[in-house]
């Protein structure tokens, strides 16, 4: 863990963040007492297109009209 003040955070943020995104844990103090936590973000993960081919149906009919009374249901009637 680096602590730092909020003044050296406000100065060197360039050089904190370097610091988080190398997996370290710098917490920013207000007179000494730790306020926040900067640390890096997870990253994405990469998206892989078919990842659930032939393993969902979708029925024939998923894109046909609503019938009437569920219809009104959803519209709020």
């Amino acid at each position: 863990m680096y602590l730092v003040n909020v003044h050296q955070a406000k100065t060197q943020l360039s050089r904190l963040l370097v610091r988080a995104e190398a997996g370290e844990e710098v917490v920013i103090a207000r007179r000494g007492e730790p306020v926040v936590r900067l640390v890096a973000c997870k990253a994405k993960g990469s998206r892989q297109p078919d990842v659930l081919k032939d393993q969902i149906a979708i029925p024939e009919d998923f894109f046909d009209p609503l019938p009437e009374d569920e219809l009104n249901a959803w519209e709020g009637g």
